[in-house]
């Protein structure tokens, strides 16, 4: 999927922009919904945070928050 504007499927660069975004916002539920129109899918877990892309909804890691 697209992370700073570049087609990657490099986790660290995916996960790199995850972070700089939720900088951006003042809620987990703003950044959801703002992942949600890049093309990935966040949902909470005992974990961490399950990252999926859309529309297939394929996970492809879970970032440690």
């Amino acid at each position: 999927m697209f992370a700073e504007n570049q087609l990657t499927e490099n986790f660290d660069q995916i996960t790199a922009f995850l972070l700089k975004e939720r900088q951006k916002v003042l809620s987990e539920t703003e950044w959801k919904f703002r992942m949600r129109g890049y093309g990935y899918n966040l949902r909470r877990t005992d974990t961490g945070v399950e990252i999926a892309r859309l529309p297939q909804n394929r996970v492809l890691g879970t970032l440690a928050v």
